[in-house]
């Protein structure tokens, strides 16, 4: 008589475990015990999902993005010599302007090529944030819903109020029309329009109007977008073998 021993036998009771929980945790977390590795690559990938949460911290129940989180790895992909492009994956409600407005700066400033896909929706704050890059993308079902900011919670109703919500705003427009290639005038017309949003003021701009307006370059999802990287990386691969 023969006995097959399995490899699992061999191991102790505490790492058979830690393997078990771990396992538990991937079909909890994804619903499958397998997860797909992506391999080495010079491109790193940036999600920035749900609500941008700001200096108020949200309900455990929203899915949010904390920007805190976020500016931290922006300068790390820019110091890392291994990372040659990134790309922003955009499915966003929008959410607080400033910590919104912080994201595109930082995007907008790094010296490695960028290109974001707008997945689902690019609401709101999440505007600026997907022009930020060298070259954007919108997928065509996503929408993108342009409308003025407004404020949540107290507000002292004095004219300093109204002041300074329009000076946000126009850092907001200025943002957006500087980083697209959406004239002002449009952009402003398309915020403040009546009639298409029911409980609001503004415009919900649909995958190929947003690349009609000037706000969005091209449509297109990850092929395109990968396509796209991959020819703006070419020039500054060349630029660093010829300094070398």
């Amino acid at each position: 008589m023969s006995f097959q021993m399995n490899d699992d036998d061999n191991k102790p009771e505490k790492e058979k475990g830690n393997n078990s929980s771990s396992l538990v945790e991937k079909i909890q977390q994804l619903g499958q015990s397998n997860v797909p590795q992506a391999p080495d690559s010079n491109i790193h990938v940036l999600s920035i999902i749900g609500q941008v949460e700001g200096h108020v911290q949200l309900p455990p129940q929203n899915k949010t993005t904390k920007y805190e989180h976020l500016l931290p790895q922006l300068i790390a992909i820019e110091q890392n010599p291994k990372i040659e492009g990134l790309v922003i994956l955009l499915n966003t409600v929008g959410g607080d302007v400033e910590a919104g407005l912080a994201l595109a700066e930082m995007i907008s400033s790094l010296s490695k090529p960028t290109v974001s896909i707008v997945l689902g929706g690019g609401h709101s704050i999440g505007v600026p944030i997907a022009v930020a890059t060298d070259h954007s993308f919108i997928v065509p079902t996503a929408t993108m819903t342009i409308h003025p900011i407004r404020l949540t919670g107290l507000v002292i109703g004095v004219p300093q109020t109204f002041e300074y919500l329009d000076k946000m705003q126009e850092r907001v427009i200025d943002f957006v029309v500087n980083h697209s290639n959406i004239k002002e005038d449009k952009f402003k017309e398309l915020m403040f329009a009546k009639g298409n949003l029911t409980r609001d003021i503004g415009t919900n701009v649909v995958g190929k109007d947003a690349v009609e307006f000037g706000l969005i370059n091209d449509v297109g999802g990850v092929k395109e977008a990968m396509e796209k990287l991959n020819e703006l990386i070419g020039p500054k691969q060349k630029a660093g073998e010829d300094k070398s």
